[in-house]
This record gives C-alpha cells, sequence and structure tokens, in this order.
C-alpha cells in the first residue's frame, strides 16, 4: 500500500481506508495501483468475503483525481499524449471496470465529498454493491466545470438514471446530498455520520453477510433523509420536461422559457460552463446509454485523450485551481459556435482496435 490507502483484514471484510486528507482523498496514479492490487489480491482470497471502501477524514471520501498533476502533466504534452496521464487514466478506468464486475459485496462509505473519480470507485458493481451516504455527503460530477466531462463511467451510470438525471447533473455538474443521491438511485443507504463508529463496531463482529448489518442499520434512520422529499424529487418534472430536448442550445432555451425559480438558477450554471463540453458530454450520455461498461469505458478512454490534446481542460483547471480566477475563456465561447465536428471529433478513435489501451476489457 502507498502512504495514502491503508488495507487491512478484519473477519472477512477487506477495508481500503483511503487518507490524502490535504487533497480531500484526490486519487493518484500510486493510490489507484494500490486500490487495484488489494481488489485483486482479495479478490480470490476465500478469507475476504466482502470489501469496505472508506475514508480517514470526514471531509472527503474521494474528491475526484488530481487535477492539478493533471494541469502540469498535460501542459508537458501539449499534444495531449503525456505518458503519465495515458497510464493514469488507463490504470483508474480499468480500476473502475474491476469494481463494476467484483464478484463479492462491495460497500462504499460515501461520507463527506464524493466526486469524480471517487463516484467511478464508488457506483461500480451491480448485485454486488452498497453504496452508504450520511448528511455529510456532497456529490457531483463537476467535469464540465474544469473543461472535461462526466467520466469513470458516466456514460454508464449515469445514463441509466431515471428521469433525465443523469443528464441534468452531467450538464451542469450540480452538488447534490444523501437524500437526493437516494432519489437518483446513487445511493442505497443513509447512515448518520454519529453511527458510524456503530456501523464500522457492528461490520467487525460479523463475518457473514456485511451487507445485511448495513442495511439494518440504516433501517433505523430512514426518516432522516427521505428521497421523496429532496430537491432532486422536488424537481424531477422540471428536469425530465427541459432535459428531455436533443440538444444543449433547445435545453438552455427552454429553461429560459420558465419562470420557475429551479429552472432559471439551472441557466445561471449552465452559461459558466464550457459550452463546448457540456455538448460533448449530452452526446456521451447518449451513446452510452446503448453501450455496456467495458464499450463506456474504452469510448470515455479515448474521449480524454481527444480532451488534453485541446486546451478546453486546462484551461478549466487553471481557472478553478491554478489561478483561481473562477474566470475560465472557453473556447469556443458560446453555444453558437460549436459545430458538430467538434463534439464528434472527441469520439473519433485514437488507436486502432487492436491498440487500445483498455481492448482487454469485457
Amino acid at each position: 500500500m502507498t502512504d495514502f490507502v491503508q488495507s487491512t483484514v478484519q473477519h472477512g471484510l477487506g477495508i481500503l481506508t483511503l487518507d490524502r486528507p490535504q487533497a480531500l482523498n484526490s486519487l493518484s496514479l500510486d493510490m489507484v495501483r494500490s486500490l487495484t492490487r488489494a481488489l485483486l489480491d482479495w479478490r480470490g482470497d476465500t478469507n475476504v468475503r466482502a470489501v469496505l471502501v472508506r475514508s480517514a477524514s470526514a471531509k472527503a471520501f474521494c474528491a475526484g483525481g488530481d487535477i492539478r498533476f493533471f494541469y502540469d502533466a498535460g501542459r508537458s504534452a501539449p499534444s495531449g499524449g503525456s505518458a503519465l496521464l495515458e497510464d493514469f487514466f488507463s490504470e483508474e478506468y480499468a480500476l473502475n471496470h474491476l469494481i463494476h464486475h467484483y464478484p463479492k459485496p462491495y460497500i462504499a462509505l460515501m461520507d463527506g465529498v464524493v466526486m469524480g473519480g471517487g463516484m467511478g470507485i464508488a457506483q461500480g458493481g451491480s448485485d454486488t454493491r452498497l453504496r452508504i451516504v450520511t448528511e455529510r455527503t456532497r456529490m457531483a460530477m463537476p467535469e464540465v466545470n474544469i473543461g472535461l466531462f462526466p467520466d469513470v463511467g458516466g456514460s454508464f451510470f449515469l445514463s441509466r438514471l431515471p428521469d433525465r438525471l443523469g443528464t441534468y447533473l452531467g450538464l451542469t455538474g450540480e452538488v447534490i446530498g444523501a437524500a437526493d443521491a437516494l432519489h437518483a438511485g446513487l445511493a442505497d443507504l443513509f447512515v448518520p455520520s454519529s453511527e458510524l463508529a456503530n456501523l464500522f463496531a457492528l461490520l467487525d463482529r460479523n463475518d457473514t453477510d456485511h451487507r445485511t448489518v448495513a442495511r439494518r442499520l440504516a433501517a433505523q434512520f430512514e426518516a432522516q433523509a427521505q428521497p421523496r422529499d429532496s430537491m432532486l424529487a422536488r424537481a424531477s418534472t422540471c428536469i425530465a420536461r427541459h432535459f428531455a430536448h436533443p440538444s444543449v442550445a433547445q435545453i438552455m432555451d427552454s429553461l429560459a422559457r420558465d419562470r420557475d425559480p429551479f429552472a432559471q438558477r439551472t441557466l445561471t450554471v449552465m452559461q459558466k460552463r464550457s459550452p463546448l463540453m457540456m455538448c460533448v458530454t449530452l452526446e456521451q450520455l447518449r451513446r452510452g446509454a446503448k453501450l455496456g461498461i467495458a464499450d463506456c469505458l474504452r469510448m470515455e478512454r479515448t474521449m480524454v485523450r481527444r480532451s488534453f490534446e485541446g486546451g478546453e481542460v486546462l484551461e478549466g483547471v487553471r481557472a478553478l485551481v491554478i489561478d483561481k480566477d473562477n474566470a475560465p475563456i472557453w473556447s469556443p465561447r458560446t453555444l453558437e459556435e460549436v459545430t458538430p465536428g467538434m463534439v464528434t471529433h472527441f469520439f473519433r478513435p485514437v488507436w486502432p482496435a487492436w491498440a487500445h489501451p483498455l481492448r482487454s476489457l469485457a
């Protein structure tokens, strides 16, 4: 393990603890490799019957990838072909795929900030997963805010949310809480942060069905995070109506004609995002809805290479993290300047099929 990922096995539970608090557990390449190595080791280990991924700090589960690293590596290779970036995204997406198909119960404790790459290591899996949120959960796929797109499998899990919620979250990058996550289908259980120590103790004493233990505890607190009372639930009709339109321009035009305060706030948010990357994201989610997880990740791997060939993501990170002026100069500056060719360029193959970095994913 690295200094930022600890692993231990207790009573049949493999525990992976992210411990990089000064960076909100942003994923480095070493952290991706440590997580992958542990999951591969435990996959065939009969002493490990379930896996729990958690944070050592209350502030964040995982805030995503290390965008300062993206910026430095991207600037060092203007053509987009930085070897460090290539390795990071190829290995991160392979980790997302591993988690999605993990054969043992996989429990993600999404306490605090859960964004970008943090969603990638929390949303994977199907019948085997359990995603727990707390009142401190702050969840988002905010990539359009830095000139990128919702990757780490976002093509797959956002495109499958009901009522156009995935389109709304992907195009706006908005942050949601525990009840919203439960309503959208991005979380399964709510446990108050004050009960986490009790949850760990119960899991530690149980060596059979860890998910059942978590569900029994969470059942006591259902009233504290009601999906039907969430912001997304209240806005679901509005979201479904506006985000069903076939283009970003039509979505924003529809929002502009709606005097509802939620619609107006959403329009204001989208006016700050990268016009190009909102259009790319909409196309990505529509393609992803028809693809399996492996093909979604292969598509995203191509898209991220194309992203670093251009300057949009570097400008977004500069404005948000480096200079912190929050005034990115997007290119193009307006939706009217975005052409279909600019969008489809992100999906054009970079490598022949036999040489794709994720060609082995099944």
